[in-house]
């Protein structure tokens, strides 16, 4: 099945004209959803339904590398292109403002991740699956125990470092594009197939694949050297440097599940439709990150 990665509209397998007319006749509505994805991913020329059908094709055609390859080039494409996303920019050498953003933004983010994970376990019936996603859980927002703290409790405790309190840090209510996007989320957990669950969520990992930088990303997450000098505090390279050494493996290996079972189950199509509609509210999450930071500056 082909699916719309805006408003999920279904198409049979393959059907790019019946996809490119329902694009093309969204545009001319003026639809203001389907024409930035347009204008994002596709072009922003405007194009006939033929020609549109043409270029949703390559763009969406994963023959050459397989899923898991397709989804890390449209990642890099988004985040680490030739513009890359101002909040990567924005965190190669982060100011405090930054990471108070990031603290205070990505708390959210990281709930809504623990109950993403739980529906693709409450969902499937495939082993690998499940005991991958409790490991993730566990890592990201249970921890392991004292010698082993969770992502979770690591960017609580940066926060703590920068000044800004415990019960601040978790008072305080996500911006609109944060909401809108764990919406985004829970919504396509809650409604989806479990695969394009893992599909929505595990690919955002790459935005801190340090390996990303020898397959075509402009630049690394933040610049390494930060990890070693005394630019930002102790607190804070243990949560960077945490995600830094554990995201390539976690990853690398969801999205190897989702390349295998895409497959057995012959979903490619929804997977990349998900998945896109996903980094869609990742961006708009990222940029909320950066909107939370002016609320610290000069703090």
């Amino acid at each position: 099945m082909t699916k719309c990665a805006v408003c999920g509209s279904t198409f049979q397998a393959g059907d790019y004209d019946s996809l490119a007319h329902h694009f093309y006749e969204s545009a001319e509505r003026s639809d203001a959803g389907h024409v930035m994805w347009l204008n994002k991913n596709i072009t922003k020329k405007k194009t006939d339904a033929s020609e549109l059908s043409k270029q949703l094709r390559v763009y969406l055609d994963f023959q050459a590398t397989g899923i898991k390859g397709w989804m890390k080039r449209r990642f890099i494409e988004r985040f680490y292109g030739e513009k890359p996303h101002p909040f990567v920019l924005a965190l190669q050498h982060p100011s405090k403002a930054t990471l108070l953003g990031y603290v205070v933004e990505h708390q959210h983010f990281l709930r809504q991740w623990t109950r993403s994970c739980a529906y693709i376990i409450a969902k499937t019936d495939k082993v690998d699956v499940t005991l991958y996603e409790l490991d993730n859980i566990n890592t990201e927002f249970g921890g392991y125990g004292p010698s082993k703290p969770s992502h979770y409790e690591l960017l609580i405790r940066m926060g703590e470092s920068l000044g800004f309190p415990r019960d601040k840090i978790l008072g305080t209510n996500p911006l609109s594009d944060t909401a809108s996007a764990i919406r985004t989320w829970n919504e396509i957990a809650e409604n989806e197939h479990w695969l394009e669950t893992m599909a929505a969520m595990h690919p955002l990992e790459l935005i801190a694949n340090r390996n990303l930088k020898g397959e075509g990303a402009s630049m690394s997450y933040f610049d390494p050297s930060i990890l070693s000098g005394n630019e930002v505090t102790e607190a804070t390279k243990n949560f960077l440097r945490e995600g830094y050494e554990a995201d390539v493996e976690h990853s690398e290996e969801a999205m190897d599940l989702i390349e295998k079972y895409s497959g057995d189950l012959g979903t490619a199509e929804n997977v990349q439709a998900t998945f896109l509609r996903s980094i869609d509210a990742f961006d708009w999450y990222l940029m909320a990150r950066l909107e939370r930071a002016k609320q610290f500056e000069g703090s």
